[in-house]
């Protein structure tokens, strides 16, 4: 008989905490209902005290999901477990993830305080978020460099309070596999009554150990690992929920099992991608545009033959159609939603209309339309609703010659245009920009990114600019660079606060 590990995905907490890759509710309930499909067991959905956005879509969340466990997390303070069981009111499955710093850095800088008087803080919010549901995890923030005897303390006296779960993060990612490893099987080896909770983890990639750490975890015992799609979450990331869930069906010696429908993780993969802006590194493990592809003829040699020489996963077992249709400028409707599909979008018909037109735009100017392009055309047409919108620009540059930029801005109906020259054509066209826009802004960072191959493929630029002491995030793709940074420029524009 195998043994069962639960699936944590903190995609729309921990993940969503990524600078610039904020979600709405309605995109919150999009990756939401493509976890549940996905299989995960339970979805954090929220930190309800920390916004009235959170709180809103923690509420949303679960309205819109049937099976998983939804999740809020709290500090170890009654107020702020008052405001999540709130917000779960609407869950047919409540848990409330509430926890407290235990590293010596955290009670002495953090918190100015005693071990004595952090176990007492983390019972008592135990205790309290048990009045109000009976799955209560309990996390001990900074776990990975915590004394494993206080910690055991700690894990044993939260678990007499109630905790179902114990989550034992590696927040700084600064633990060792064979540490984390070690922390575990103390836990399990020294805890009092620990077979009444599950042991869970919950590994960044500070060092880029987040998966080995994770894995380690459950070889010492954890059965609850906390991931992201795409390994996605604060500085370096968390545990790729897809490294863990391909590494146990690769291996199946082992014995261990999830309920992850494992062809579902591609699309959610690019579904996710394509709503944060995070375009996918392309050698992401199982994910990556490269995780399949071989180009040293050793390999390529070897696959022809028999493709279990270089291969050690099919790509359909991770949703990935190597009959895919080709979209090209003589494709219609059905095709463009069949990829919209398989990259885990379904559009209502309306919606399809729009963005099929703009395929077509983009499909005359390339051989071929990718699976990232057809992602970027379904986020992108959110420019419609924007107060400020690119009308024309037309730019003048080259070797020797002073680059000079038009632009022609809709601003709310209203037509302005402007020139100006600048040291190159993005300076020359952002400068004509802010002679319409007349505000103080700054441009702090400034990223172009080919999202996928060739000369003629679209080119994403993500900018960061500076505007009454906030900072805007920015996002503009197309096949030319310029207008893909005036459009990232103008997104910025439109997201300042009136």
């Amino acid at each position: 008989m195998s043994d069962r590990l639960y699936i944590f995905d903190t995609t729309l907490r921990d993940g969503e905490q990524v600078p610039g890759c904020q979600l709405n509710t309605i995109e919150k309930i999009q990756v939401a209902k493509a976890l549940e499909q996905l299989g995960v067991d339970v979805i954090e959905a929220g930190f309800p005290i920390s916004s009235p956005g959170d709180f809103s879509s923690v509420i949303e969340i679960s309205k819109a999901v049937t099976w998983p466990v939804i999740c809020a997390l709290t500090r170890a303070v009654e107020r702020d477990i008052d405001v999540a069981f709130e917000a779960l009111k609407y869950a047919k499955y409540k848990r409330i993830h509430t926890g407290i710093g235990t590293s010596d850095e955290h009670i002495l800088y953090k918190f100015s305080s005693t071990r004595e008087e952090i176990l007492e803080r983390a019972v008592a919010a135990t205790r309290y978020a048990k009045r109000y549901v009976d799955d209560v995890e309990f996390y001990c923030e900074d776990a990975g460099r915590t004394d494993n005897e206080y910690l055991a303390r700690v894990v044993e006296a939260v678990i007499k309070a109630g905790a179902t779960v114990v989550n034992i993060p590696d927040t700084t990612g600064y633990c060792l596999p064979q540490e984390y490893f070690e922390k575990i099987k103390y836990l399990k080896e020294h805890v009092d009554d620990i077979d009444r909770a599950i042991i869970s983890t919950h590994c960044h990639n500070d060092l880029g150990m987040a998966t080995a750490n994770t894995f380690n975890g459950v070889m010492a015992g954890a059965r609850q690992v906390e991931v992201t799609i795409n390994g996605i979450g604060e500085r370096a990331g968390n545990t790729s929920l897809e490294e863990i869930a391909m590494i146990l069906k690769c291996h199946k010696g082992l014995g261990i099992e999830t309920n992850v429908n494992t062809q579902k993780i591609f699309p959610t993969s690019r579904l996710v991608s394509s709503l944060m802006n995070m375009p996918i590194q392309p050698n992401k493990a199982i994910v990556g545009r490269n995780a399949f592809a071989h180009s040293s003829g050793i390999h390529q040699d070897g696959v022809l033959k028999n493709v279990q020489t270089y291969e050690i996963m099919d790509p359909k077992d991770v949703g990935i159609d190597d009959n895919s249709i080709v979209l090209t400028a003589r494709s219609g409707r059905a095709a463009l939603k069949h990829r919209l599909h398989m990259n885990g979008v379904d559009l209502e018909e309306e919606k399809l209309d729009k963005i099929y037109e703009k395929f077509l735009n983009l499909a005359d100017q390339k051989k071929e339309v990718t699976d990232a392009d057809v992602l970027m055309l379904a986020g992108a047409d959110t420019a419609d609703a924007h107060a400020v919108r690119l009308d024309f620009l037309q730019v003048t540059t080259g070797k020797g010659v002073k680059s000079v930029a038009s632009i022609g801005l809709d601003i709310s109906g209203q037509k302005f245009e402007a020139a100006a020259s600048g040291n190159g054509p993005v300076d020359a066209a952002i400068k004509a920009l802010k002679k319409i826009i007349m505000k103080q802004m700054t441009l702090k960072e400034f990223t172009i990114q080919a999202i996928s191959k060739g000369s003629d493929d679209v080119g994403k630029v993500h900018m960061q600019v500076e505007y009454d002491g906030q900072l805007y995030y920015g996002f503009g793709a197309n096949t030319d660079i310029v207008t893909a940074s005036v459009e990232a420029y103008i997104d910025c524009i439109n997201k300042f606060k009136k």
